[in-house]
């Protein structure tokens, strides 16, 4: 710590950089919450209807504001006529701001506003105006009837992403989460290859669907803005926010306790945001725009659509020499966000012709952003599919197949991996779902009307660290059994994955306290900023700002007590010494020099018959109070309330450091499906999934198995249903409600079995935790479409896979 640091810090903070592997204090510590399956502890509150989301938020004198979008896909507004709702009871005003709307959402974890402007229009659905009035019927009426003019330039736009292919052009790298890469000569090797498979894939675009939908409720004091709203990460959020609005940092708070789902969706600022702000400020009271379903899917965030080329060469043995992944993505002009397809590809498999290129096309349809694993649940769609039907072609056993390209390093980096537990997933997974029982011959197991298959497929998915902070205050509090309790403060988001519940683990076995006694605050921008969710590293990072706070606070009782960091026991609200304690040289010579001042003290006073002062003397007393050596133990509410104020407090700081770029990361896992397919119609039904994964140590079982489930409904839906579509002639969103949107649902989805297979990994973080929920998804969608082929034989390149892909090819 710097002497800058040391003067302006208020509070003693604990800091970690990853730049080498470190041990983890839940080993030691004498409470083993962490890892078990407890309930959530916010789920009465859920279930009960008391954990209030952002639309639920009651403010006196609230309005509400619906917002209007734009219905052309490519133009200018030319007038908004607000007369038009002269005569309808209770509106308000009709508010527009040509400069400050946002034209899109903002992807996550970036500071800077998204694009502004609500005059030119670049998309159907982009808002440009929002009618506020006095209840929420009437400003929906209001908005249906809002006449406006346009200059319409649709027969300009781009619509058509097929059509657009050849207008693909290079990505921009730097503001892209992966890069072009090439290494040695992929083509020819491809072509010197004793065997080849060369395919193209096309998924379509998605949308997350979160279950609460994009909401802002927006009020303001004096010159400060207060936003109870629905975002994943605070932080970024709340700069987004201040530069779109050209506010300090003083003057933007965001809150947002209870996130009903995110999916990635909500990692930015959307347009309904700054649109509240904004009438807010200038009614001079507080407005609620909570957006449709319809809005939410025309004009917040999408998953591209993607044209995949996937290109594999290998001997006859099945040993790849050489692997190509080539993506053409579409988003919004002069967006830079393009869909990381090979994130995984990268070091997935060996081979040493390898290439990576990214194209993409500017199309006039709603912005396209991160979606719950952005790269990875699209892109592993075609490697694993081609993987597949390389093993088919080779008579390879899938799982073999994958053996025989288990790199020993990072094959693009030249890194070693922190760990890979793949083929353990893969091995797992196979003896739970019977994989050496099946008829690996296609179209050659019909019961009844239905033919069975079962496919495979490798998942991976990039572990990432990103910086956090938490605070950690221990308090008296006569209330709790123990008298005492912890206070946990950060922004880190909850988006139903159970962040109040796992942080609530972490602190009560470093603190040595029943979860009861464990208050979380989170979702709030005033708190310590946190990586927040997404991208799979909220539990990690948030998690370890949590945790080194924790660890801060146990290092401070440590030293009261005179006992040392690594002899200290919290136990149920009992302060213990454990274990013997080795000294360094430099604590020892502390130690000589101490016993050395305390004896010239005693031979001081008893030569001048002077007594210092009991103030001058009480650090050096203070751990005397403690002897460990004839008492067993002390209260901790007893060692707290000796504190000014009877608490004590302390920040915990996480940052990733050498340890990202010196080893590669990442979770993996494995996913089976057995399918059966209408021998008539073509139907698929998924019959069962098993899925075995690979996260380093996991904080709450059944949490972590409940993101996995998710992952693999998700991989449903990708594969069999799934598809935004747009017409290609006027730009609307065709589907764009959970009607016509089809997402799974309980009838589409059997029995879940899910393998959390054992690992450690001291490189990620203190806690030697990795992201799981977008793990799960990575090749899910690609085991069932393997096990389609399987069941009738027919490979489908073009997703999802509707019974019309199949209808023409199904065997007799």
């Amino acid at each position: 710590m710097s002497l800058l640091e040391s003067i302006t810090q208020s509070e003693p903070t604990k800091k970690v950089t990853m730049d080498e592997p470190v041990e983890s204090l839940f080993s030691t510590t004498a409470s083993k919450l962490v890892g078990k399956p407890i309930n959530r502890v916010d789920g009465s509150l859920k279930v009960s209807g008391q954990a209030p989301y952002s639309a639920e938020i009651h403010l006196d004198n609230k309005a509400y504001g619906v917002l209007v979008g734009a219905t052309i896909a490519k133009g200018q507004v030319q007038n908004i006529d607000s007369s038009s709702l002269d005569g309808i009871p209770n509106i308000i005003k009709v508010v527009t701001d040509p400069k400050h709307f946002l034209r899109n959402s903002q992807q996550g974890g970036l500071k800077k506003a998204p694009k502004q402007g609500a005059t030119e229009i670049f998309y159907h659905g982009q808002p440009i105006a929002v009618v506020i009035a006095e209840t929420f019927e009437a400003a929906t009426e209001g908005a249906n009837a809002l006449k406006v003019t346009y200059k319409d330039e649709t027969d300009q736009a781009a619509l058509n992403f097929t059509k657009e292919l050849s207008n693909a052009h290079a990505v921009d790298e730097k503001k892209g989460s992966d890069k072009n890469y090439v290494q040695g000569d992929p083509e020819q090797g491809l072509a010197d290859a004793e065997v080849t498979l060369d395919r193209f894939y096309h998924t379509p675009s998605q949308n997350s669907s979160a279950m609460e939908p994009h909401a802002t409720l927006a009020h303001w004091e004096d010159d400060k803005l207060i936003l109870y709203t629905a975002n994943q990460m605070l932080a970024s959020c709340k700069q987004q926010v201040m530069d779109a609005l050209d506010l300090n940092k003083d003057q933007v708070q965001l809150i947002a306790h209870y996130v009903g789902g995110g999916f990635g969706s909500k990692l930015g600022i959307a347009p309904e945001s700054i649109a509240a702000a904004i009438a807010s400020k200038e009614l001079g009271r507080p407005v609620l725009i909570t957006m449709t379903r319809p809005q939410v899917m025309e004009a917040t965030v999408r998953r591209s659509n993607t044209r995949q080329r996937i290109a594999i060469g290998c001997d006859k043995d099945g040993v790849i020499d050489t692997l190509i992944h080539d993506t053409i993505s579409s988003n919004l002009p002069d967006e830079a966000f393009f869909e990381p397809t090979a994130l995984s590809t990268h070091y997935l498999y060996s081979g040493k012709n390898r290439r990576v290129n990214y194209e993409l096309v500017d199309m006039n349809q709603v912005l396209s952003g991160s979606m719950r694993a952005p790269g990875e649940a699209v892109g592993m769609i075609a490697v694993e599919c081609a993987m597949d039907e390389l093993a088919s072609q080779l008579d390879i056993d899938p799982i073999e197949l994958r053996r025989r390209n288990e790199p020993e390093k990072d094959p693009s980096k030249d890194i070693p991996f922190s760990s890979r537990q793949l083929i353990a997933c893969m091995e797992q997974g196979a003896e739970q779902f019977g994989w050496s029982q099946r008829n690996a011959k296609p179209a050659s197991q019909l019961e009844g009307d239905w033919w069975i298959g079962t496919g495979m497929a490798a998942a991976a998915r990039g572990n990432q660290l990103q910086s956090s902070e938490a605070r950690a205050t221990l308090q008296v509090d006569k209330s709790k059994e123990l008298g005492v309790k912890a206070v946990i403060e950060t922004d880190m988001t909850d988006i139903g994955t159970g962040s109040y519940t796992v942080f609530s683990q972490v602190a009560a076995d470093l603190l040595g306290l029943p979860i009861d006694h464990i208050e979380m605050k989170l979702g709030d921008s005033a708190l310590p900023p946190a990586s927040g969710s997404g991208g799979s590293w909220g539990a990690a990072s948030a998690g370890s700002g949590v945790y080194l706070a924790c660890e801060q606070l146990r290092e401070m009782l440590a030293e009261k007590v005179g006992l040392y960091p690594d002899t200290i026991q919290l136990d149920n609200g009992q302060i213990k010494q454990v274990g013997k304690h080795d000294l360094t040289a430099v604590e020892a010579a502390k130690e000589n020099g101490q016993a050395f001042a305390d004896s010239t003290i005693d031979k001081i006073s008893e030569t001048t018959g002077v007594s210092f002062s009991e103030n001058v003397l009480e650090k050096q007393s203070e751990s005397e109070k403690y002897d460990f050596d004839n008492t067993e133990s002390y209260a901790l509410a007893d060692v707290i309330a000796g504190y000014e104020e009877q608490k004590v407090s302390a920040k915990g700081q996480i940052k990733p450091g050498k340890n990202g770029k010196k080893y590669r990361q990442s979770s993996f896992g494995a996913n089976f499906a057995e399918v059966a397919v209408h021998k008539v119609t073509g139907e698929i039904r998924v019959k069962r999934m098993t899925g075995a994964f690979a996260a380093g140590r996991i904080l709450n079982h059944k949490t972590a198995t409940s993101q996995c489930y998710g992952g693999m409904v998700f991989g449903i839906g990708s594969a069999l249903m799934e598809e935004v579509i747009h017409d290609k002639r006027d730009g609307r969103l065709c589907n764009h409600d959970l009607a016509e949107y089809h997402v799974p649902v309980n009838a589409d989805v059997p029995q879940l079995d899910v393998i959390l297979v054992e690992e450690d990994d001291p490189y990620t973080n203190p806690m030697h935790i990795k992201g799981i929920g977008e793990t799960a998804i990575a090749g899910a969608a690609a085991a069932i479409a393997n096990a389609v082929y399987n069941a009738v034989g027919v490979r489908v390149y073009d997703f999802p896979i509707t019974l019309d892909k199949l209808l023409y090819e199904m065997p007799e």
